[in-house]
């Protein structure tokens, strides 16, 4: 044989099942008899062979609160738009009851907190659960009235 050098392959050859009892991998080709793992297109999802399934080996993580509150959330620019379109009263005090009765948020949210993007030209009296420090800045420069209303 000598000497193996780059030129040289090695071909080994592929087990052949289901020909013959000679072969050694006739009849069931090394299948055993019956049941779901002799049949074709057959796996059983997950199961590791009775080792420890890896989804339950690993551990759950985070918790998901039942009675979590849904709160809405409304940048400036938004109330701003609001005032334009007329669909706000700058003169009315802006809180959640106004924007659910004038359909800009919905009515799922028990929350509402205001948040600094954009700018406002009007002044607003606005009554909210929370507020951004960058909203709550904008409001003052303005001369805004800004109420934060305890969370029940």
């Amino acid at each position: 044989m000598g000497n193996l050098n780059s030129t040289t392959k090695i071909k080994v050859k592929k087990i052949r099942v289901g020909r013959g009892i000679g072969s050694g991998k006739g009849k069931t080709s090394g299948r055993g008899v019956k049941g779901q793992k002799s049949r074709s297109g057959v796996a059983i999802k997950s199961f590791e062979g009775g080792q420890m399934p890896l989804f339950r080996r690993l551990p759950k993580r985070g918790f998901n609160p039942i009675n979590i509150k849904k709160i809405a959330k409304i940048n400036l620019e938004k109330i701003q738009l609001m005032i334009d379109k007329k669909k706000l009263n700058s003169s009315d005090i802006i809180n959640l009851n106004i924007l659910k009765k004038n359909k800009i948020v919905g009515n799922s949210y028990e929350l509402l907190k205001i948040l600094g993007k954009g700018d406002m030209k009007d002044k607003v009296n606005i009554e909210s659960n929370y507020i951004s420090e960058g909203a709550k800045n904008k409001l003052e420069k303005i001369g805004c009235t800004i109420k934060i209303t305890p969370i029940k």
